[in-house]
């Protein structure tokens, strides 16, 4: 639970790089945000947080798993 907390206020700093939307971060524009994808906007996240909030553990994070893990407060909302 802790390290929720401080990934959640890590994210929360970051708010003015906010991640509003999958093309944000999708930059091949395939509809998935892979780990270099999402580093390229959050240098600080690590290999376990991508883990959490890929939730179907495919390697990337679909439109559903940032959603969730915005509402989750693994990621700001905006």
């Amino acid at each position: 639970m802790t390290k929720y907390i401080a990934f959640a206020l890590g994210m929360g700093a970051l708010a003015t790089s906010a991640f509003a939307d999958m093309s944000s971060v999708d930059t091949n524009g395939d509809g998935m945000a892979t780990m270099d994808e999402v580093q390229a906007v959050y240098p600080e996240m690590t290999a376990e947080e991508f883990s959490e909030i890929d939730a179907n553990g495919d390697g990337a994070i679909d439109e559903t798993e940032m959603s969730d893990a915005k509402e989750a407060g693994l990621l700001p909302k905006e």
